[in-house]
């Protein structure tokens, strides 16, 4: 997330944004819910429109 965000927005990103794709947990607790790393960083990148080739 940092590559694709920057430092301070990753972490802002993983903290504060709350994903409906992710039953409406932010990054942190839905890899604390045991989500897969990668469904996580999946949602994340539909969320904020990055391209594939970055995903």
């Amino acid at each position: 997330m940092e590559t694709e965000f920057g430092v301070a927005r990753a972490g802002s990103v993983s903290r504060d944004h709350v994903f409906a794709e992710l039953g409406d947990r932010t990054v942190e607790q839905a890899l604390e819910a045991g989500i897969e790393p990668r469904e996580v960083w999946l949602a994340v990148c539909r969320a904020y429109d990055v391209p594939p080739a970055r995903r």
